[in-house]
């Protein structure tokens, strides 16, 4: 589907700045939607004023469609739309209305988007299945309950905001990360922030919330203030936000229940005519959060303590090593301290952040380390290039054990009596990773193999059949060695 900044580009003389109102407008404008019970369209003009393009399409969650087809993309000719034309001269919402239902709209009607005095766009709002559901012929069906009353005067408030770019709202306090629906609770407070309308979904959450008086007609402010379980002073955000006084969210924990509050200050011609509070409880949520957060810590903790474990076992070995004299088997202890070591810096990376992936560029960066101080002794040094980036945790260990592998082959093999350099070089496409290890010793003889020696052989068992890999040796009579591995992006 075309997005609505492409559009305005390629159709429209609309400014990137237009665009992006534009944009404001359709992230928030579900809450018109869900108060409306309809459909919206927005209507954009095309470049040469021959009539409007639709950039976007959003449908109620408070009742049925009534344009089931996706119009995005569709171009309107002038005149197809009556109202929207209108909407675009007049620069006011066409909002048509049947007198014996004053708050129920007809089939179309026509918000203007306007910014800095200009019609940008226009919300085509189609009305829903309510006006047809409750007009059945008898007189008494055709009145409205309060909720969808309260709903509509919602609207309507909103609409004129909109067109008087009031809203979206130019500042507001920080959004959380679970934003309350129309349908989750609705509250509509006068100027002084007293609850005029609560929708039966709100009652039921501050009653969960631990509330037992009667909600309508009570200060909001105070009532949370009451329902907050910390003690001390009421949180700053929180109040402005549940008196109606400025545009935000906050957050509000009773001890028995958790719940978001999302305030929406109305105004006429730039007056306050009272505000919205949408509520959601989260408990459930914050509950899960808090258990993400404990499984967290205990990964963390796990790895730590694997690592812990880890260097102690090198350790011992690195003791029993200096008890060897030079020989197979202590270069065989020196080789199993590295393995060990490479294994204990992937669980240390864990340990600092624990999850799905790690940073591979820091285990990388620290198995390079370990290599360095040993190539230092022999007068040498060790490079890294490029990055890997992210990677899944539980293919890092068989990588890094490979990356250490091929380093400390280079270092016994690929450094020259007078030192030298080893570089790895890292670089990632979509689909592999690469890594090169190359030194500046003798290289490969003409028989090398990947079976001559026991590093090379735990290289390729670890890339091709733990990571499903590639392993290619250099070129052969040197001077230099390279080692190259592939492997896939999963």
């Amino acid at each position: 589907m075309t997005s609505l900044t492409v559009l305005a580009r390629d159709r429209t003389e609309l400014s990137d700045d237009d665009a992006t109102h534009l944009q404001a407008v359709v992230a928030e404008w579900s809450l018109l939607a869900d108060l409306g019970f309809s459909d919206l369209v927005l209507w954009v003009p095309t470049w040469n004023d021959g009539g409007v393009i639709a950039a976007a399409q959003v449908r109620p969650t408070t009742g049925a469609t009534s344009v089931p087809d996706d119009l995005v993309g569709q171009f309107a000719p002038r005149g197809e739309w009556v109202c929207v034309d209108r909407a675009i001269a007049s620069r006011a919402p066409v909002l048509s209305r049947d007198d014996s239902l004053p708050l129920v709209p007809q089939d179309v009607e026509a918000v203007p988007v306007v910014r800095e005095g200009r019609v940008i766009g226009v919300i085509a709002r189609h009305a829903s299945m309510l006006r047809r559901r409750l007009a059945t012929g008898d007189a008494d069906s055709l009145a409205l309950g309060e909720l969808e009353q309260v709903y509509l005067r919602s609207f309507d408030d909103l609409a004129r905001m909109l067109a008087g770019g009031e809203w979206p709202y130019a500042e507001s306090l920080s959004v959380g990360t679970a934003t309350p629906r129309v349908g989750d609770g609705l509250l509509r407070l006068d100027t002084q922030g007293v609850v005029e309308f609560a929708s039966p979904n709100a009652v039921s959450a501050f009653h969960r919330l631990g509330l037992g008086a009667q909600l309508t007609g009570s200060k909001l402010s105070g009532t949370v203030s009451r329902l907050r379980h910390r003690a001390g002073a009421i949180d700053e955000s929180l109040a402005i936000v549940a008196s109606g006084g400025v545009a935000g969210e906050s957050e509000v924990d009773s001890g028995i229940g958790v719940m978001t509050l999302r305030g929406l200050p109305l105004r006429a011609s730039g007056r306050p005519v009272g505000s919205l509070v949408l509520v959601r409880d989260v408990t459930d949520l914050r509950r899960r959060d808090r258990a993400l957060l404990t499984k967290d810590a205990t990964i963390r903790e796990i790895h730590h303590r694997v690592k812990n474990n880890l260097q102690t076992v090198a350790s011992l070995l690195r003791m029993q090593a200096r008890r060897i004299p030079e020989g197979e088997a202590r270069l065989a202890l020196d080789e199993a301290v590295r393995r060990v070591g490479a294994i204990a810096v992937v669980h240390e990376v864990l340990a600092l952040a624990p999850g799905q992936t790690v940073d591979f560029d820091d285990v990388m960066q620290r198995v390079v380390a370990l290599a360095a101080d040993t190539a230092s002794a022999h007068g040498g040094q060790v490079v890294r290039e490029g990055s890997v980036g992210m990677w899944p945790a539980e293919r890092a260990t068989p990588l890094a054990m490979a990356l250490t592998e091929l380093l400390m082959n280079a270092v016994e093999h690929g450094l020259a009596p007078d030192g030298g350099t080893i570089t790895v070089k890292a670089q990632r496409t979509d689909d592999e990773v690469t890594l090169v290890v190359a030194d500046e010793g003798p290289g490969f003889s003409a028989n090398a193999d990947v079976s001559n020696g026991l590093g090379l052989r735990i290289v390729r068992t670890l890339i091709e059949e733990d990571l499903g890999g590639t392993l290619n040796l250099g070129p052969v009579g040197g001077p230099g060695a390279q080692v190259t591995i592939g492997v896939p992006v999963v």
